[in-house]
C-alpha cells in the first residue's frame, strides 16, 4: 500500500498569500479603504476648519507643514479641494496658504495614484470597455503629462477621479506629479486668495480671484463640450500585418 504523499510545508500560507495578492482581492481592499475614508469625511466634517479655525497649539512653519500633510490625506479621502483651499487662505494668508495647498495637492494626488496603481490597476484594466473609457485611457497613456496638465488647469474632472484614472492607465509617476503640481497652481491660488480676502469681499484681490474661478469653470465646460465628439468617435481600426509565407528551398525567384 502506497504511503500518502506529504504536502509541502507552507503550502496553505502560499495559497493564502496568492489569494490576498490576487487582483480582485486588492481591488476589494481599495474599495474598502475608499469607503472608510468617505465615511470618516462625512462623520468628522473637515470643512469645519472654515468656522473653527486651526488649533492654537500650532503656529508658524510647523502649522503650515501640518496643514499640508492634513490637506494631502483629506484630498485622498475625497474632501473637496475648494474647501481646503479656502481654509488655507483664511488660516495662513495668500503666500503660506498657497504653499501648503500645493504641497497637500501633490501629496494627496500621490497617495491616490499609489493606491490605485498597486491595488486597482491590474484588476481594472481588463474592464476598460466603451469609447469614452478607451479614449481616456489611451490619452493618458500616450500623452500623460499634457493631458493631466490640461485636466488640472481646467477644473471640471473631479480631483479623485482624475487621480485614479491616471493610476489605472500607463502614465508614469513623475509626469503625473509634475503636471498636477504645475496645473493646480492657478485655480488653487484663486481659491486661496479668496479665502485670505474673505473678510473684504469688495477688495480687488477677492473680486479678481472670484472672477478667475468663474472664468476657469466656464472654460472647462467649453473644453468638455468641444471634446465630446472626439471621445465619442470610434477608435481607428488597425490594419492587420500581412502574413509572410516562408520561401521554399529551391523555389524559383
Amino acid at each position: 500500500m502506497l504511503a500518502p504523499v506529504p504536502r509541502p510545508p507552507g503550502s496553505l500560507a502560499v495559497r493564502c498569500s496568492r489569494a490576498l495578492l490576487a487582483p480582485r482581492a486588492r481591488l476589494s481592499v481599495l474599495a474598502l479603504l475608499l469607503l472608510t475614508a468617505a465615511s470618516l469625511v462625512v462623520l468628522y466634517e473637515p470643512q469645519r476648519l472654515l468656522s473653527s479655525g486651526w488649533p492654537q497649539q500650532t503656529d508658524g512653519a510647523g502649522a503650515v507643514m501640518l496643514f499640508g500633510l492634513a490637506y494631502g490625506v483629506c484630498t485622498a479621502a475625497f474632501v473637496p479641494r475648494p474647501v481646503l483651499n479656502l481654509a488655507a487662505g483664511a488660516l495662513f494668508g495668500s503666500a503660506f496658504g498657497l504653499t501648503a495647498a500645493i504641497a497637500g495637492t501633490v501629496l494627496g494626488a500621490g497617495i491616490s495614484f499609489t493606491l490605485g496603481r498597486f491595488l486597482g490597476q491590474e484588476a481594472l484594466r481588463p474592464m476598460l470597455r466603451g469609447r469614452w473609457l478607451t479614449a481616456a485611457d489611451g490619452q493618458l497613456s500616450r500623452h500623460g503629462f499634457r493631458s493631466m496638465l490640461a485636466i488640472r488647469l481646467f477644473p471640471g474632472v473631479p480631483f479623485a477621479a482624475a487621480n485614479y484614472c491616471a493610476a489605472v492607465s500607463r502614465m508614469g509617476y513623475v509626469p503625473f506629479l509634475v503636471a498636477t503640481g504645475l496645473g493646480s497652481v492657478p485655480n488653487t491660488a484663486a481659491y486661496v486668495v479668496a479665502g485670505a480676502q474673505a473678510d473684504e469681499p469688495g477688495s480687488p484681490a477677492f473680486l479678481v480671484s472670484a472672477g478667475f474661478i468663474a472664468l476657469s469653470g466656464a472654460a472647462a465646460a467649453v473644453v468638455a463640450w468641444r471634446k465630446r465628439h472626439h471621445l465619442r468617435a470610434p477608435a481607428p481600426a488597425v490594419a492587420p500585418e500581412p502574413e509572410q509565407t516562408p520561401e521554399t528551398v529551391g523555389s524559383p525567384r
